[in-house]
């Protein structure tokens, strides 16, 4: 070859180094990056094959996933063998005849069934603020003109090694910032089940159903949504949004999170004690009765004893049946016909405390919480509960979001907004709600209703999940187009399956 051409060549090589370098500087895909990287070393130095070690300082070794012909993950100690080497002093090795040097391990040949002749060894080094590190290794396997690797294969792979190496250290931050963002998000759902284990694994569902019903919509052939495409980075900010959706609980008092019934446990204990003590008070003055009976005598004696046995009962039985609709009354279900003017017809009736004092059976703050129409919670109860919304958006807005997350905080602020503007805490027009929120609602909601862990509630089965739903979207609260695609797609299955 001719000074002109080899010049060429070699100007060549130089750009495509420097192409490269630009693809590898916005891949932050490790594994991508390493094939990337293995597909320019095989062009530039002209190899047969090419392998590519990164260094784990921590366990002090070499390890690859990718290699020119081999699927197994290979591991090596720095300092053994020929890439231990330049990982430990920082210095290529090429190798005309790779089994004339005692350095080179020949088990990596007889486990891959490849022969090497010849081997270019180059550190990946990155400038750093005390001298350069070394990120890995790059080899180059058998010149494909069968000649040794020659100084300017050395110099380029060496060039292209520094490329390497910012790019695989960006990378590898990106893996542990990746990390990082996966044990608090994490820690985070931890500290919300931790708050409401009733709800243990709500979140995680969401989550799932979310994501499902996203990559449903690449299917979609038609409508609004019809090919809608959510990227990598997209899939992500969803997940973590759907996870983080309910963080503001945090902020909810627990017994108020938790609560069962309209009454709290105390409060219904006290209710309980009071019924015991008309109870008791009851059997009081029927022996009070009994003794002004035995005192008055007379023949019909035994028959007025057994008179006052049976008003005794009837008042006992009574007090036990006003308390048994009480319980009911309770539990968070809505009430029969009737059953309020009921309540304070029970809140009228007295009874004899200290001093002769005739207190209420029921008092006014009993028949309030007894009297709540829907659910377990008083209106001041429930605005609590909802708080929580703004609790996680405030939370979630102090968090220094990249770029691509940095709609988490709008994305969960709204999962209980309503297309009709009935939602809350901001009662929200349609075209203020995004795509990844209204498809957060209709999972939330859908979760809300088949859980089964619920103590304020039973679990519907899905079907009727999926009806009461479907009222909601032909109320127009719910996003139409998007709940048909979580029906036809079948996305609870999908995502819920077993893993």
């Amino acid at each position: 070859m001719d000074d002109v051409s080899a010049l060429q060549r070699r100007c060549a090589k130089l750009g495509s180094i420097l192409d490269i370098a630009r693809a590898l500087a916005v891949e932050r895909d490790l594994d991508t990056l390493l094939g990337m990287i293995l597909q320019a070393a095989a062009s530039v130095a002209e190899a047969d094959r090419c392998s590519i070690f990164v260094l784990d300082a921590e366990r002090g070794e070499l390890w690859t996933r990718l290699a020119h012909g081999a699927e197994q993950e290979i591991r090596t100690p720095v300092g053994v063998g020929v890439a231990g080497h330049v990982a430990a002093t920082g210095e290529a090795i090429n190798l005309p005849d790779a089994y004339a040097d005692p350095r080179f391990n020949r088990a990596v040949d007889q486990a891959t069934g490849y022969r090497t002749r010849s081997l270019l060894t180059v550190p990946m080094k990155r400038a750093g603020g005390g001298g350069d590190q070394i990120v890995g290794v790059l080899q180059a396997l058998n010149r494909i003109d069968g000649q040794p690797f020659n100084g300017d294969d050395q110099g380029l792979l060496e060039g292209l090694g520094g490329q390497a190496a910012a790019a695989i250290d960006n990378a590898i931050l990106h893996q542990e910032i990746q990390r990082l963002f996966e044990g608090f998000v994490h820690a985070s759902v931890v500290a919300i089940e931790s708050r409401d284990p009733t709800t243990a694994g709500h979140s995680e569902r969401v989550a799932r159903l979310t994501i499902g019903l996203a990559r449903q919509l690449e299917r979609v052939e038609h409508g609004p949504y019809a090919r809608r495409i959510f990227n990598a980075e997209q899939i992500q900010e969803i997940r973590y949004a759907a996870l983080l959706h309910d963080f503001g609980k945090v902020g909810v008092r627990e017994h108020v999170l938790v609560k069962a019934n309209k009454l709290y446990p105390h409060e219904l204990e006290v209710l309980e004690q009071r019924f015991a003590l008309i109870r008791r008070t009851a059997e009081l003055e029927s022996c009070r009765r009994k003794v002004a009976l035995h005192a008055a005598g007379g023949p019909d004696l035994a028959a007025r004893l057994a008179d006052e046995d049976v008003r005794l009962a009837a008042e006992l039985q009574r007090v036990d049946g006003l308390l048994e609709f009480v319980h009911t009354c309770n539990r968070p279900n809505i009430l029969a016909q009737g059953g309020y003017e009921r309540l304070a017809d029970v809140g009228a009736l007295t009874y004899p405390a200290a001093a002769g004092e005739l207190r209420p059976w029921l008092t006014r703050a009993e028949i309030d919480r007894l009297s709540i129409p829907k659910g377990s919670l008083s209106d001041e109860e429930r605005r609590e509960i909802e708080s929580h919304v703004t609790h996680t958006y405030r939370f979630l807005s102090q968090i220094p979001w990249t770029r691509t997350l940095r709609r988490i905080p709008d994305i969960a602020y709204g999962h209980h907004e309503k297309l009709d503007g009935r939602g809350y805490p901001r009662k929200l027009d349609p075209a203020e709600i995004g795509i990844e929120t209204r498809m957060m609602t209709i999972s939330d909601i859908y979760d809300a209703l088949t859980a089964s862990d619920r103590p304020y509630k039973k679990a519907v089965p899905h079907e009727k999940a999926l009806d009461i739903l479907a009222a909601e979207a032909k109320a127009g609260q719910l996003d139409q187009e998007l709940f048909q695609v979580f029906v036809e797609a079948g996305v609870p299955a999908r995502a819920l399956a077993p893993r």
